[in-house]
């Protein structure tokens, strides 16, 4: 009998040490924190330095003209990028345009109130325009399509599917992974002057088109983003939810493919030190060689996914 209860006893010991854990997590969130941070591991096991799994699907809305689902350990982001004839306005005649939203429904997070839209969205969305337009990521004159006559307004929604943390860095990763997959339509102009799209096979023949081909789009350098939260001593990369409700201080590093310096923001927090700076540029470079690779293998896997 006692052979029996031996087990049921230690069962009971490590959910009562568990619950413990969980009470003491939950009561003293930073003093939580900083015990783990003392072994220079974090809550989740993770290393200071270390990002979490990162993921990209491209395609992943058939009705858009490109997309992708991101899913940054539980962070998840769905792009999709729309297109529309537009009439370019006097000033860029020869240019498209593209416009930015980010959402963030009820669904991904307890902390958004349904009718309620999230403070941080516009500012995501303002900073992730920014960011496309000042890279130089994207040609605007790739999308025109007649001079001073029509071209392509290009409409990128971001939904965020669940927010635990670094939202922009997972933000801009599904940005440019779905600008990656855009293919541009066919177009033609009708007799009385307007330009519309033209589908299928049998639309190739029947409309003179002006673009004689679907096309991808000319990338330049192609931006990656990084996310550090500064606590005392430490640099903490890829920070959850949780820590993000802890930690006052982040930097959030952008650096193009050539590893060039895009844009540097600090938030909160006290005055922090260059030698802090330069290390979280020093973490970005490295991540971005690392998300570089992750959006290429994304780009092979569909590439033999159309050739099956």
């Amino acid at each position: 009998m006692a052979e029996k209860t031996e087990p049921a006893a230690a069962a009971a010991s490590g959910l009562a040490g568990e619950m413990e854990v969980e009470a003491y997590r939950r009561l003293f969130p930073l003093a939580f924190l900083e015990r783990h941070l003392r072994e220079s591991v974090r809550p989740d096991a993770r290393r200071l330095s270390e990002a979490r799994p990162t993921t990209v699907a491209l395609g992943a809305v058939s009705s858009a003209h490109g997309s992708a689902l991101v899913r940054l350990g539980d962070t998840a982001m769905l792009a999709s990028v729309k297109l529309e004839v537009m009439s370019p306005p006097a000033e860029s005649s020869d240019e498209g345009s593209v416009v930015v939203e980010f959402h963030m429904p009820p669904i991904c997070s307890p902390l958004v109130r349904p009718g309620r839209p999230a403070d941080v969205a516009p500012v995501i969305s303002k900073a992730l325009e920014d960011v496309l337009m000042s890279s130089g990521m994207l040609n605007l004159k790739e999308l025109c399509l007649i001079s001073g006559k029509a071209s392509w307004l290009a409409y990128l929604d971001i939904y965020c599917l669940n927010a635990d943390g670094s939202l922009f860095d997972a933000a801009l990763i599904s940005a440019v992974a779905s600008f990656t997959h855009l293919e541009i339509p066919l177009v033609s102009v009708g007799d009385d002057g307007r330009v519309f799209t033209v589908g299928g096979n049998e639309g190739k023949t029947k409309f003179e088109l002006v673009n004689r081909e679907k096309r991808k789009l000319t990338l330049g350098d192609i931006p990656f983003s990084l996310t550090c939260a500064l606590h005392k001593d430490s640099i903490l990369v890829d920070p959850t939810s949780e820590e993000e409700s802890i930690i006052e201080t982040y930097v959030t590093v952008v650096i193009d493919s050539s590893d060039r310096i895009v844009s540097v923001q600090k938030l909160g927090g006290a005055v922090t030190s260059m030698t802090a700076v330069k290390e979280c540029i020093s973490l970005a470079k490295e991540r971005r060689r690392k998300l570089r690779e992750i959006l290429k293998d994304s780009v092979d896997v569909m590439e033999v996914d159309q050739t099956e």
